[in-house]
């Protein structure tokens, strides 16, 4: 039975035994204490005891679909960053939310704003970035530099002149462009890779270093990409209102 707190302070009055005291407000349960006050009883709440970790979109796209837990309820995908994706339940009569799964992102680990042996350089080009133009540019410069001539006094403040291997026995000086755009893998793999713009810079030794200039835009691009996969790959749940994706 519904009824108001004026009502549940004339039955207690009236010396309704305990275990009848149990009443229904706005459809929540509550007992009467002996002052005639009502207590909220909080339901039993039955919660995932561990967070499913994934570490790909599609696996936690395939998870969804499986309806293996929650079948019946409305879910929301929260993109929390670029590399952690977040699916929760709607608010518990607690005001607590369940977190059923995370997805996060293995990524390689490449440190920016740190200066890098020429070979080291080059393997993380090649294997930490996508493939386009400007990283072709910097392949050609690191892999054919001389180890003593990294021109400091060609030196603008904005591109550097270096000397670089163009045959058998010579060389030649070339001037790196900058900035310089590249795509490094720093989302989860299903997605394209933002690109961004990169100072690039050199040092004696040889060494060179790539330095972010975009103030970290990048990371919208990323969800925004994120989103877009999720949308696409969960259109049904979606339209049937079963998903909602947060970005």
């Amino acid at each position: 039975m519904d009824l108001t707190k004026e009502s549940l302070k004339y039955l207690a009055e009236q010396g309704i035994n305990p275990k009848e005291r149990v009443v229904s407000i706005n459809n929540q349960s509550y007992v009467i204490d002996e002052n005639g006050e009502p207590q909220y009883i909080a339901p039993k709440l039955h919660l995932a005891q561990n967070v499913l970790r994934i570490n790909t979109l599609s696996g936690l796209v395939d998870y969804i679909k499986s309806n293996l837990d929650r079948a019946d309820e409305k879910l929301y995908l929260h993109i929390a960053n670029h590399k952690s994706v977040r699916l929760v339940s709607t608010l518990k009569p607690d005001g607590s939310r369940e977190e059923l799964a995370i997805a996060e992102a293995i990524l390689p680990e490449f440190w920016f704003n740190r200066f890098y042996d020429m070979e080291d350089f080059n393997v993380a080009l090649q294997s930490m970035f996508v493939k386009n133009s400007d990283r072709e540019i910097l392949l050609k410069v690191v892999g054919n530099l001389k180890e003593d001539n990294v021109k400091t006094t060609g030196d603008d403040g904005v591109s550097q002149a270096v000397t670089i291997k163009t045959g058998v026995a010579s060389a030649a000086d070339v001037k790196v462009p900058n900035p310089v755009t590249l795509a490094p893998y720093r989302t989860f793999i299903e997605v394209e890779q933002p690109e961004s713009k990169f100072i690039f810079r050199m040092q004696d030794g040889p060494k060179g270093a790539i330095f972010e200039a975009d103030g970290g835009a990048w990371r919208n691009q990323a969800i925004l990409n994120i989103k877009k996969y999720l949308g696409d790959q969960l259109s049904d749940e979606i339209k049937k209102g079963k998903i909602t994706i947060l970005a």
